[in-house]
């Protein structure tokens, strides 16, 4: 067999192996970040009737990191030990217990609580699911799978801005608030896919009993052909790279995080309905969904991360600091558009990095690590936008510290760079 025809049997035994996973891993993704955002458009009603300020709420959006944050590591160190299937449907299962019961606080503690306690339960799914994409996918192409997989994050918010919003007209039904029907019914999802993920999501590629002898044996040559030399756990934790690409991470998940708990107040206080709030803030996400894909297929195709990073990174900024000067609703609306385009695609983009440098245990412990920490941003994005809020009354000094963010995220990544060797495609390796 020639090189060009083995490299399309692989394509399309990856592209097989694509179609089985990524769907239904979207779809968890879909449901999980829609557990973790909604406290946004439940704000719009919860606020006033469990009296939280706008410090308060930012605190207790942003406190979910924390418990995320604790058990990251531990949790993703587990996975890799007993299995995707079995740990996922762990993650899955508790998380959505616990969304649920979040319809049920009654305070500023009761609300802190259940967001930390969401974190805990949720800490390692995302990570997880990064680890779990290195056992079926090449680091080479990694950029374009990955980038179906995020595809869930825009899309979950633009499904969950009009989904949220309908849902906050049942208040009254049943003598319950619209907020708490929101989490009672986007928190029962999860607990019933966790069974889902019990039944059908194999380990590895040698369990899919989809793939055949021949499949397995391409698929597990080609990811070994790829895969940075396997070290232990510390080797992971005590790479400076780890710790550098979180930091990176930290800037890009401050600014998603500061706007997307905040972008369906900022919304509404242009003067529309909590209806309608759902619908416009669906807007970006929907663009931005397509244009990270497009990103990260450049990305790969040209075998280039670096600066994809930095260049989606400052728009981002970009797309802030116009809107922070911006006083027109509609131009403000379209800047944060491209705010979301720069946030997104830079996150496809610095996803690739952490397994072009870390094998086996290590890159189960550095890809939590880089998570965890990263992930400490948003709880510092929500609260500062919280705490610029209540002392400015406005949300311009707010946008101009997330696009710092975004700044600082590019100062890291274009000082790493040289330490870092990004796979080739694969059309120039073989």
């Amino acid at each position: 067999m020639n090189a060009d025809n083995f490299l399309a049997q692989e394509d399309a035994i990856f592209g097989k192996v694509a179609w089985r996973l990524i769907p239904f891993l979207g779809l968890l993704y879909i449901v999980n970040f829609l557990d973790r955002v909604n406290v946004g458009f439940a704000a719009l009603t919860m606020n006033k009737d469990i009296g939280l300020g706008e410090e308060a709420y930012g605190w207790g959006a942003g406190i979910f990191f924390i418990g995320y944050f604790i058990f990251e590591v531990p949790s993703n160190v587990i996975l890799e030990r007993v299995g995707a299937r079995l740990w996922i449907f762990r993650i899955m299962l508790s998380w959505g217990l616990v969304s649920s019961a979040t319809a049920f606080v009654h305070g500023p503690l009761s609300f802190y609580v259940l967001r930390f306690l969401l974190g805990v339960m949720e800490a390692g799914f995302f990570p997880g699911i990064m680890l779990y994409l290195t056992y079926w996918f090449p680091a080479s192409s990694r950029a374009r799978f990955n980038s179906y997989f995020f595809f869930a994050i825009p899309l979950a918010s633009a499904i969950g801005g009009p989904l949220s919003s309908a849902i906050l007209q049942l208040g009254g039904v049943g003598h319950l608030h619209g907020w708490q029907w929101l989490f009672l019914l986007e928190g029962a999802p999860a607990c019933i896919l966790s069974f889902f993920v019990l039944a059908h999501l194999p380990d590895r590629p040698a369990r899919a009993k989809w793939l055949s002898d021949d499949e397995k044996r391409v698929v597990t040559a080609r990811l070994a052909r790829d895969a940075a030399p396997a070290s232990d756990l510390w080797s992971g934790l005590s790479d400076i790279r780890v710790w550098w690409l979180a930091a990176a991470d930290f800037g890009i998940i401050f600014a998603l995080y500061g706007i997307g708990f905040w972008l369906p107040q900022i919304v509404k206080a242009m003067g529309y309905s909590n209806l309608q709030t759902g619908f416009v803030v669906a807007c970006p996400y929907v663009v931005c969904a397509f244009a990270m894909i497009a990103w990260a297929r450049s990305s790969d195709a040209l075998g280039e991360r670096i600066w994809h990073i930095v260049v989606a990174a400052l728009l981002g900024a970009s797309g802030f600091a116009v809107a922070a000067l911006l006083h027109t609703n509609l131009l403000s609306l379209v800047a944060l558009t491209v705010a979301a385009i720069g946030i997104y695609a830079a996150l496809v983009s610095i996803w690739t990095l952490p397994s072009s440098i870390l094998g086996g245990t290590a890159a189960a412990g550095g890809i939590a690590l880089i998570n965890s920490l990263a992930n400490l941003g948003g709880f510092v994005g929500p609260s500062i936008m919280g705490w610029l809020k209540q002392s400015t009354g406005g949300y311009e000094t707010g946008m101009a510290v997330l696009a710092a963010g975004l700044l600082s995220s590019v100062a890291l990544i274009l000082t790493l760079a040289r330490s870092l060797v990004v796979p080739a495609p694969a059309a120039a390796q073989d």
